[in-house]
């Protein structure tokens, strides 16, 4: 088995998410690469959204469109997706639409059998066992950790439902299913990267976090709230993002690692906040979570629209760090990096994530913690004599105390200051110079930038260029045209400000690819390295890049 992909679709509120997230864990538990993406409306009831599982035998973190089954909670689901189902696919539904279509009323033998619709959702996960040739017990742990907390009546019952859905599955599907998935001796790990930022935050040494809830940043916050005790970080949920912004400046210059999380509305309150943190010199982490804008847009999609807007984010000049990572395991160890390099350049430093990578489900067959560490930065308040928070020094970073922490008087102020961090308006001495620390600073910080990742480059004519959560699609293109007898290679970066030092191959095709309308990387990487690229792949429909979508542009352009 190659790849299978399973489309499950119907309105919000009908268990798509349910019936998505539990299959996807029974698969795990048989040993199977998984990969997950939601497509879902902004809107809590009616509607059509759909969850779509990419089965491996390897895990192949890259989104595929077309569908191998399809399950469709309504008829209007049906109709609007039968369109991805392959030639030889199956449709689950509620009537019959086909000789491929397997017919299963859910919510009818929910009500007849058990009193209740909400048992649809689980007959209709233990169909989907049956057709893909599942064992039911993988399927039965899961409902046994699921429904751990509810009366013993509650688990025999999804059991029955279950089982139902599976039998009446496997009969339907005699002549009709090739598939047959036995238990694998793997295993995977199974998680977001809204819930991989926050985890490394904790491990990281964050205390503190203030933020609005905006989709698709708030499963941060949420995860954070639900966790607090276990993982000790005081979550608060503000006001607006204003607030959230000044709040966890407030909580960093108290001494506690702090952060904040939204999206490109949100963060556009926030503008002011980060010039704060610059001129304060004081070390902030912000999580902006990207969906196609402008204004409200479309809050429930996936886009990398604002690559431009963070780099520039805030009045005046002074460093910031812009990170985009590409997967829940690399998003933990940028978010460790993160909180590393905001403490040690006394910086604000954006992680740009995106609606695709925060609810996706990525599966990793090890997460190596080790990779990372929490490092510090704190000043020893004894060996210092006469304090001055923004001491001139040769690398622009001065000893940092935070208040209370010793006899030392500790200034902050949004107006510039002199050494000691009183307002001034020297501008021959005092303010020439500390506009030349901070540019010190981030000449610094552009030596420990680090590359793009490069795969085959030497041996390929085509290379594609991309950025942070577009790199599975990337790679899976890249093979893809290897397949087709176009050699090709790929170049990805997730430090994207301050760039590195990098040298473009010669003599290659160089493809930019973007979840975006204008080019946002292409611009960037023009402006930085004078690199000329031959065309551009862009993506913004508030779908994700697929590898078959860069793929197929290729093609046509080639």
């Amino acid at each position: 088995m190659e790849n299978l992909n399973i489309v499950i679709a119907g309105a919000a509120g009908e268990g798509v998410q349910t019936i998505g997230d539990s299959l996807s864990e029974a698969l795990a538990v048989q040993g199977y690469g998984v990969f997950t993406w939601k497509e879902y409306e902004s809107r809590i009831r009616g509607g059509q959204n759909r969850y779509t599982i990419r089965i491996s035998e390897v895990p192949r973190n890259a989104p595929l469109t077309r569908a191998d089954v399809l399950l469709a909670l309504n008829n209007g689901a049906a109709d609007k997706y039968k369109r991805l189902l392959k030639k030889k696919g199956i449709l689950l539904a509620q009537r019959q639409y086909n000789e491929r279509t397997i017919v299963i009323p859910f919510h009818e033998i929910a009500e007849k059998e058990f009193g209740k619709k909400i048992y649809a959702n689980t007959i209709a996960t233990g169909a989907l066992v049956g057709i893909l040739g599942m064992t039911l017990e993988s399927l039965r742990g899961v409902l046994t950790h699921i429904f751990s907390r509810k009366k013993a009546e509650v688990l025999k019952d999804n059991f029955k439902a279950a089982e139902m859905g599976f039998t009446i599955a496997e009969q339907d599907c005699q002549g009709m299913c090739p598939w047959k998935l036995p238990g694998q001796q793997s295993r995977h790990y199974l998680i977001t990267g809204n819930e991989a930022i926050p985890l490394a935050a904790a491990y990281a040494g964050c205390r503190f976090i203030a933020a609005y809830p905006m989709t698709p940043s708030t499963g941060i916050i949420t995860y954070l709230s639900k966790e607090q005790e276990r993982l000790g970080v005081f979550v608060e949920q503000a006001e607006d993002e204003i607030a959230a912004i000044n709040m966890a400046i407030g909580a960093s210059y108290a001494g506690v690692r702090a952060m904040t999380a939204t999206s490109g509305g949100g963060f556009a309150l926030m503008v002011e906040g980060i010039s704060l943190a610059g001129m304060t010199e004081t070390p902030l982490v912000i999580i902006l979570a990207q969906r196609p804008g402008p204004a409200t847009g479309l809050p429930t999609r996936t886009a990398q629209g604002d690559l431009l807007f963070s780099i520039n984010a805030g009045h005046g000049e002074f460093p910031k760090m812009i990170l985009a990572p590409s997967d829940p395991q690399d998003a933990f160890h940028k978010t460790v990096r993160a909180f590393n390099l905001a403490e040690a350049y006394q910086i604000p430093v954006i992680i740009l994530t995106d609606q695709f990578l925060a609810d996706s489900r990525f599966s990793h067959e090890s997460f190596d913690l080790e990779k990372s560490s929490p490092v510090y930065h704190r000043a020893d308040p004894s060996k210092i004599k006469n304090y001055k928070r923004y001491r001139l020094t040769d690398d622009g970073i001065s000893p940092r105390l935070y208040p209370g922490q010793s006899e030392h008087l500790v200034h902050a102020d949004s107006d510039e200051h002199d050494e000691y961090g009183h307002i001034t308006e020297d501008l021959l001495h005092s303010a020439k110079a500390m506009a030349e620390k901070r540019s010190l600073k981030f000449k610094r910080l552009k030596e420990n930038v680090m590359p793009p990742q490069e795969v085959g480059l030497d041996d390929s004519d085509i290379i594609l260029v991309g950025w942070g959560s577009t790199r599975g699609a990337l790679l899976e293109a890249a093979n893809l045209m290897t397949q087709d007898g176009k050699r090709a290679g790929m170049i990805h970066f997730t430090e994207l400000w301050p760039l590195p030092g990098y040298q473009f191959p010669d003599g290659k095709d160089l493809w930019v690819v973007e979840n975006n309308a204008s080019g946002q990387l292409a611009r960037l990487l023009r402006s930085e390295y004078g690199v000329d690229f031959k065309g551009a792949i862009n993506r913004y429909d508030g779908l994700p890049l697929t590898g078959n979508y860069i793929r197929s542009w290729l093609n046509d352009k080639n």
